[in-house]
């Protein structure tokens, strides 16, 4: 069984906003972190946004005030909700998770969520201009 699994990708135009969707088995524990990173051809990982398991919230300078990340507990689901798009946003969007204690704090797991043990297959995002 798949752990992470994402949806809600697609192309947009500039300006444009989109919603993914990450739904996991329910292995998720309490004391974990979820994330969302991004990787465009030729480019590095990017973590763009992480919550921890008390619901606070991190953003990626690139991303934030236009990016949104939450979490349905009940519903095993992680959204990113992706406002005012823009060309340089167009990458493959992951999902991410892995306990707390692997991590100092949510800024590092934010820029190492890449390398996370748990990671989905992503989900495309395309803008145009």
């Amino acid at each position: 069984q798949v752990p992470l699994v994402e949806s809600g990708g697609g192309s947009v135009q500039a300006g444009g906003s989109l919603r993914l969707t990450c739904e996991d088995s329910g292995f998720i524990d309490t004391d974990w972190y979820m994330g969302w990173f991004r990787q465009a051809p030729g480019k590095e990982r990017e973590g763009v946004a992480a919550i921890n398991s008390d619901g606070s919230t991190i953003y990626a300078d690139s991303v934030q005030g236009r990016f949104i990340i939450s979490k349905d507990n009940p519903k095993n689901t992680l959204y990113l909700q992706m406002n005012d798009l823009n060309p340089e946003d167009t990458a493959m969007y992951h999902c991410a998770a892995d306990p707390k204690y692997r991590y100092s704090d949510t800024w590092m797991f934010l820029r190492w969520m890449g390398s996370a043990r748990y990671r989905g297959q992503g989900t495309q995002v395309t803008v145009s201009s």
